[in-house]
């Protein structure tokens, strides 16, 4: 897979991503750790087919196995504090804070000097922040610091599970998400369960909403975000993703009638720069001299 690709695989998994706060909106009164559990369910079922071919081709070891149970953990934690923050927040302020994610691998990267960011990364992380600060500071939820402190959590773990992913730059990723997947729903509706929530969304709409959010940004946007850190980096994936909170404010205003106000559309404007200046610092992928070679960029372990 080429730089190039993973580019395009970004772009595509950033987009399919920005839906995901409005199919969780549109979802409730569904309890947030059952619409977390069941997106994460559905996707596991669809995606069941391609663990079966990983198990009958002998893809597993013991290594891979151990992560994607880690990945799965952790995917119910993003999803369960992210979903319950849209209880407390606005889409644009909790889009924007679970969205943190680069600050939090950028921290990591400079502690173990592992895909360390280059000045032009540093750059493009100072200009996400102002962008994100001004998404948060328009659209915050009146001071709700459960739901702020809930989507920050969901950040950090979605920072590990891109640390866990990067572990296994060869890995099937639909296979490794499927597990994932299977496992987050597991803790998710047991976690559920025991709360007493009732299992099952109350109206045809969220059943609708909770299928499409399997679809759309689980299988497509995630899914295109695994594939990307085979060629790019965690840091450069997660400043990808700080483009969500501008989608997910577009989407909010057109489908859900939550219009930004004019700094909000500023930091939109200042996301999309930190985005650009990110993909243009990444490396290009040195050439394989070997015949045939097609070579493998910085993202390759």
């Amino acid at each position: 897979m080429s730089a190039r690709r993973a580019r395009w695989a970004l772009g595509v998994g950033v987009t399919a991503i920005s839906f995901a706060a409005i199919f969780f909106k549109r979802a409730q009164p569904t309890p947030p750790l059952v619409a977390a559990g069941i997106r994460l369910g559905l996707a596991a079922i669809l995606l069941a087919p391609f663990v079966v071919r990983a198990h009958i081709r002998r893809a597993w070891d013991a290594p891979l196995i151990r992560s994607a149970l880690l990945g799965g953990s952790l995917y119910a934690v993003h999803f369960g504090a992210w979903v319950a923050s849209l209880e407390l927040i606005s889409v644009a302020a909790s889009v924007t804070l679970v969205t943190a994610t680069p600050l939090f691998l950028a921290l990591v990267a400079l502690g173990t000097g592992r895909d360390r960011p280059t000045p032009r990364h540093g750059a493009a992380i100072a200009v996400a922040l102002l962008g994100v600060g001004l998404i948060g500071a328009a659209e915050s939820g009146g001071g709700a610091l459960l739901g702020d402190a809930l989507a920050l959590l969901g950040a950090i773990a979605m920072g590990l599970f891109m640390l866990v992913v990067r572990r296994h730059p060869k890995l099937d990723v639909l296979a490794f998400t499927g597990v994932a997947c299977g496992v987050g729903a597991l803790l998710l509706l047991s976690a559920a369960t025991l709360l007493g929530d009732p299992p099952l969304p109350p109206t045809p709409l969220a059943w609708r909403s909770l299928v499409l959010a399997a679809l759309v940004p689980q299988l497509i946007g995630h899914g295109c975000l695994a594939w990307s850190l085979r060629e790019l980096t965690p840091t450069t994936v997660g400043l990808a993703t700080v483009a969500e909170p501008v989608g997910a404010t577009l989407l909010a205003w057109l489908w859900l009638g939550e219009a930004p106000g004019a700094l909000a559309l500023a930091g939109c404007a200042v996301v999309l720069v930190a985005v650009a200046i990110a993909l243009r610092a990444t490396p290009r992928p040195p050439v394989d001299p070997s015949p045939g070679g097609a070579g493998r960029g910085s993202g390759a372990l």
